[in-house]
């Protein structure tokens, strides 16, 4: 590997992004970040209300994260993130960072998805929020570096198949 990765696990909401990328992570040992630490108040705020995000909220936020990689790149090591990167904007955004970036986009049936979103405890993303985000979801295409997994296969098969991807 010539610089190091910044693997991240992205999805709507309820996708299994922080269960899959935690376990990775220590698999690995590699650090692991939740993108939604990053955001301000102001966007938790919004969003704990029911307000879905629009760009000018996500931007400041995107470049905190992109920062991150590559404060890490440049320190020789590689991590694991969780961030939802519904537009490939974003994700090209995030291709800026310092590092190898890859994505492992998360995909479950959106019946799974707020089932998910119901059961959780201690997460401010409403499962009111579900359509929007599905609905500004913009799917990995060919040309950008990723992988596409069907997010109900257990975490160690999800580990397995991103290993594969990334060939190591």
């Amino acid at each position: 590997m010539s610089q190091p990765y910044a693997l991240v696990f992205m999805g709507v909401s309820g996708s299994g992004k922080t269960t899959a990328a935690q376990a990775f992570a220590e698999k690995m040992g590699w650090p692991f970040a939740e993108a939604d630490e990053f955001h301000p108040k102001a966007n938790v705020d919004k969003m704990s209300q029911g307000i879905a995000l629009n760009d000018d909220d996500r931007w400041p936020w995107l470049r905190d994260i992109r920062d991150w990689i590559s404060q890490k790149s440049h320190e020789g090591t590689s991590v694991v993130l969780t961030c939802s990167a519904l537009k490939k904007s974003y994700r090209v955004l995030l291709e800026e960072a310092d590092a190898d970036v890859r994505f492992v986009l998360l995909d479950a049936d959106r019946e799974v998805l707020k089932e998910r979103m119901l059961h959780r405890e201690n997460h401010y993303m409403p499962a009111s929020l579900l359509d929007s985000q599905l609905a500004t979801l913009e799917p990995l295409e060919a040309d950008e570096p990723g992988v596409i997994i069907d997010s109900q296969h257990p975490p160690e098969q999800i580990i397995a198949k991103t290993l594969e991807y990334l060939g190591i």
